[in-house]
Order: C-alpha cells, then sequence, then structure tokens
C-alpha cells in the first residue's frame, strides 16, 4: 500500500471510531446556552469529550489531546457536525488561549490552565475588541499599571463572545505608551470573578445574548498571570488569531444540514420555488461543495515546506457562505409560508436568529474588509 493509501485507510478508521462514539454519546436538546445555569450541561458535555479523549484532538498528548494533525482534526469537525454535537462552550479556550499557552506560556501557566480548559472547569472568552479598537486593534486603550507585583486594569472590552457564562478573559490591555502603538501591548488572564469586573450582556437583533460588555475598574491582576511578557502581546495575539483563521472551527457539513433542512421545508409546503431561487439554492449548494474541497486542500497543505498561503482566504470563504446561506433560507421560507404577515413559525423562528447572527460573521475573526487588506498585502505582495 502506497503512503497516501495508509494515510486515507487511517482517516477511515479514525472517521468510523469517531461515528461510532459520537453516535452514542452526543446528548440531545440541551437548553440554549444564554448564561451560567445553562452552561452547566455544556461543561458536562465537554467533561465527556475530555474524559474519551475528544475534547482538544488537535492538542499533544502531554496536554490531554490526541496529537491529530489537520487532516484528522478536520475529520473529527466533520463527524460531529454530522452527529449534530452542540455548541463547544469553550470554544475561545481550546482554539485560542490553549494553544497561545502551549506557544508562549511557562511551565507553571501550562499546569495552572489547560487541565481546566480542557474539561471546561474553567470556560474562557476573548477580550480584544473594544468600543474605539474592533478592526484598529493596535488602538485598544484598556490599561494595564504595575503595582508592585500586581497589574492594575481599567478599561472596557465589547462584543465579548460568552462573556456571561465565562469564568476567565484572556485580553490584552495598554502597558506602555512609547513607540508605536503595536509595541505597548501586553497580553494577560483575568479572572472574571475578580472584584472590580462587571460583565453586561448584549441583546443583539437576534434576540439572543451571546455578546457582552466587559468593564474593568481598578481590577488587581498577578503579573504572573501575563502570558509571553510585559509588551510583547502584539506577537502572542497575532499567533493566535492565526489559530482562530484555520480550518478546525467549522466544516462544510453544518452547511448542507442547513440546505436539507430547506429541502425539506420546500418538500412539505408543496410549493414551486420561484427559478431565480431555485438557481440561488444551486448556487450555495456548489459554493458548499467548494468550501469541503478547500478546507481538504487547506488540511493537506498544513505541514508543507514552504508554507502555502491558502488558509489565508478560510475565514473570507466561511463567513460570505454563511451569510449568503441565510439569506436563501429567508427567501425559501417566505416562499414556504413561514414567513408570511410578519408572524413567522418556529422552524423560521429559529432559521431568522441565524439569519440576523450570520451578518456578525463578516465582522468577529477580523472583518471581511481588513481580512482582504491583509491578503493584499501578505500574500499577494500589493501596496498599501
Amino acid at each position: 500500500m502506497t503512503q497516501a493509501g495508509a494515510e486515507d485507510r487511517s482517516l477511515d478508521d479514525w472517521r468510523a471510531e469517531l461515528r461510532a462514539w459520537l453516535g452514542e454519546h452526543v446528548p440531545r436538546a440541551l437548553p440554549p446556552l444564554d448564561g451560567h445555569a445553562a452552561a452547566a450541561d455544556y461543561r458536562a458535555w465537554e467533561g465527556t469529550l475530555a474524559d474519551a479523549g475528544y475534547a482538544a484532538v488537535h492538542w499533544p498528548v502531554e496536554h490531554g489531546g490526541r496529537g491529530a494533525g489537520e487532516r484528522e482534526r478536520l475529520v473529527f469537525q466533520e463527524e460531529y457536525e454530522r452527529a449534530r454535537g452542540p455548541v463547544r462552550i469553550n470554544i475561545q479556550g481550546l482554539m485560542l488561549a490553549g494553544p497561545t499557552l502551549m506557544a508562549f506560556g511557562t511551565e507553571r501557566q501550562r499546569k495552572r490552565w489547560l487541565p481546566a480548559m480542557l474539561r471546561a472547569d474553567e470556560v474562557w472568552c476573548q477580550g480584544f475588541s473594544e468600543p474605539d479598537a474592533g478592526s484598529d486593534l493596535a488602538s485598544l486603550r484598556t490599561r494595564a499599571v504595575r503595582d508592585g507585583d500586581e497589574l492594575v486594569v481599567n478599561g472596557q472590552k465589547i462584543w465579548t463572545t460568552g462573556a456571561h457564562y465565562a469564568d476567565w478573559i484572556f485580553a490584552l490591555v495598554r502597558t506602555g505608551s512609547e513607540g508605536p502603538k503595536h509595541r505597548g501591548i501586553t497580553w494577560v488572564m483575568i479572572d472574571l470573578r475578580t472584584p472590580g469586573v462587571t460583565v453586561r450582556p448584549i441583546v443583539q437583533l437576534n434576540g439572543r445574548p451571546e455578546f457582552a460588555e466587559v468593564f474593568f475598574e481598578d481590577v488587581r491582576v498577578p503579573l504572573d498571570n501575563v502570558v509571553g511578557g510585559i509588551g510583547n502581546g502584539w506577537r502572542v495575539a497575532m499567533t493566535a488569531l492565526g489559530f482562530e483563521r484555520g480550518v478546525g472551527r467549522r466544516s462544510y457539513v453544518q452547511y448542507l444540514h442547513r440546505l436539507e433542512a430547506l429541502r425539506r421545508a420546500v418538500a412539505s409546503a408543496g410549493v414551486r420555488l420561484d427559478p431565480a431561487v431555485e438557481l440561488e439554492f444551486g448556487d450555495v449548494l456548489a459554493q458548499v461543495l467548494m468550501y469541503r474541497d478547500y478546507t481538504n486542500r487547506v488540511a493537506a497543505e498544513a505541514t508543507s515546506d514552504p508554507p502555502t498561503p491558502t488558509a489565508a482566504y478560510n475565514k473570507l470563504i466561511w463567513s460570505e457562505l454563511q451569510v449568503r446561506l441565510f439569506q436563501l433560507g429567508e427567501s425559501v421560507l417566505r416562499a414556504t409560508g413561514d414567513l408570511r404577515d410578519g408572524a413567522p413559525t418556529e422552524r423560521a423562528e429559529e432559521w431568522m436568529a441565524e439569519y440576523w447572527y450570520a451578518r456578525a460573521a463578516r465582522i468577529f475573526a477580523g472583518t471581511n474588509q481588513i481580512q482582504k487588506n491583509i491578503i493584499a498585502e501578505r500574500v499577494l505582495g500589493m501596496p498599501r
């Protein structure tokens, strides 16, 4: 058997293992993830995943993972979505904070935070964006001043996903003001139960409080919680954002599920779609399959030398696909009668909640406009 054939056989075995285990263990009908009370069920599920070795398959074995490569990681995500697994409550920790600690943290920091992160005993959120520092992250104003062996933090973060049920936040704070703006930034881990921290959920257009504001008023944080050293936060953050924009967070399967739900809605309603909507349905399906092939290519090229720039386009592709998919859904549900006269059915209410949220996909993980600039300048070599 050739090496490629052996790898394919190994992936097939991995897929079969996952499909069998997830088919037996995935919980059904968890409550909406809207606060600490509901979060308990999701934490318990993460513990079940950790016990089986599936909580973070891409983490090294010594930290509780399986040392999986990008292709194995992508297969896990596909099977997880195929089994309709619950929302991953600690995705910010598992995808961002954890790998960042492995790259920049001390041994003490890794021992302190990684085990609890893996099991969701401590849930994490990301404190980067501020009211005046979203796309221009180097303009952040949350300030930390050293006082002995502590930092005293004052400022505000916004659009912080999951802060209303998280335990910890990894945040960027300004610790210096001399030189270029990005050189005075520090990455620090902050316990959200520390006196002086206030979390205020933000109810969005879809009626859900998925984001929050986080305020810091004279919050005292041990210097031991700084990751990567004072003033080195920009480098740490850019590494973390590279983890966020990879292929391990979503796969094409979730989009196929959505298209199948629309197909069933049309069939049950017994309606004929407008030809333009039918054409859009086919175009979106083609884009979903293109995304499948693209993510497989990214995973296959992950270890190439020199590295290819293919992954740089990932965030643009899935975010635009997500918006287009839910726009299609809105058109289809109008045709089936689920959105007539301002009284959506239960099926349409769920879909429209995602329809409104999909617009955020063009903003979080780096706005699409900024991503295009980065690709133009750093991948294609175009002038600023």
